[in-house]
């Protein structure tokens, strides 16, 4: 058992660790829903939805009045 290979193993699993926290730091720092309009590359790259959301159903004139 070579106690400074050990060593050796275990502080660069550290650093590994350490840049994986910071990471998921920045990530959590940048999340939440941003008000207004997309920036112009991901506007292009998600797909325009256009119609109906699913799940959303002509309503029936009787049930239209009751509400």
């Amino acid at each position: 058992m070579d106690v400074n290979k050990i060593i050796a193993d275990l502080r660069q699993e550290r650093e590994q660790i350490e840049e994986a926290i910071l990471s998921l730091e920045r990530l959590a720092r940048g999340r939440g829903r941003r008000r207004g309009r997309p920036p112009a590359w991901l506007a292009a790259a998600m797909p325009k939805r256009r119609g109906r959301p699913p799940g959303s159903k002509n309503k029936k004139k009787d049930d239209a009045g009751q509400q």
